[in-house]
């Protein structure tokens, strides 16, 4: 009789114990799933660091040969010209010509006065930004010398890039981390809780745009980081 009672006096204990542990499992399971989500910003404004220059000229004809004797001047003319104004030969490619051949396009207009429609291209590729803005507006050194760039054709613009990103990627991603807190915390505090550990986080792409239509050398490059925190009572 007396092991009877003490085998109940035991599972009564051992089904006390299991509910308590049940009941904390539970408390803290809700307490878990308490989280908040929040996103950090961190933007910069950088200069780009390289540029891409193409330097457009143009030939009409009904004579290839004049084409091709005119294209050779005009060509060594922009080269000398980038070359005494500090452009390394390294950063200067010159494209083959396209040449159309108008006559030869069945659905084109047959009656034109020259036949031949030559396009050439210099293309500057450097990473001393400033200097090639610099020569940008002294481009009336070649009108002086007969030689009309085109404009206007967006093939043909000029290119900014920002190749530094590795090595501010970092800093904006501690930074974008710290907003992300920040309104965690604030969050936590309007609503009397606590901030407890990171539940998960994802960095967002990196992103880089002209800061405005008018100076495409200055760059702005933007990050988001998500994370989401538990909360604690």
């Amino acid at each position: 009789m007396k092991s009877w009672k003490n085998e109940a006096l035991i599972i009564a204990a051992g089904l006390l114990l299991l509910g308590v542990m049940v009941r904390s499992g539970i408390v803290e399971f809700k307490n878990r799933e308490r989280i908040v989500t929040v996103k950090g910003l961190a933007e910069m404004e950088v200069p780009a660091n390289k540029v891409t220059w193409p330097l457009v000229h143009k030939e009409i004809s009904n004579d290839l040969s004049s084409i091709y004797s005119n294209t050779e001047k005009k060509n060594k003319a922009i080269v000398d010209f980038l070359l005494e104004n500090g452009i390394a030969k390294e950063e200067i490619t010159i494209e083959p010509p396209q040449i159309v051949d108008i006559k030869a396009d069945r659905y084109g207009n047959q009656d034109v006065d020259f036949r031949y429609n030559s396009t050439s291209v210099i293309t500057v590729t450097s990473q001393n930004v400033d200097k090639v803005r610099e020569l940008m507006s002294e481009q009336t050194e070649l009108l002086k010398k007969g030689i009309a760039l085109a404009g206007g054709d967006y093939q043909y613009r000029v290119n900014y890039e920002f190749t530094g990103l590795n090595e501010i990627k970092p800093g904006m991603i501690e930074e974008a981390t710290k907003n992300a807190r920040e309104a965690a915390l604030k969050f936590a505090k309007d609503s009397e809780s606590r901030l407890g550990k990171i539940k998960s986080a994802s960095q967002g792409q990196f992103t880089i745009y002209d800061r405005d239509a008018n100076t495409p050398y200055i760059k702005n490059v933007r990050v988001v980081t998500t994370i989401t925190y538990y909360l604690k009572n």
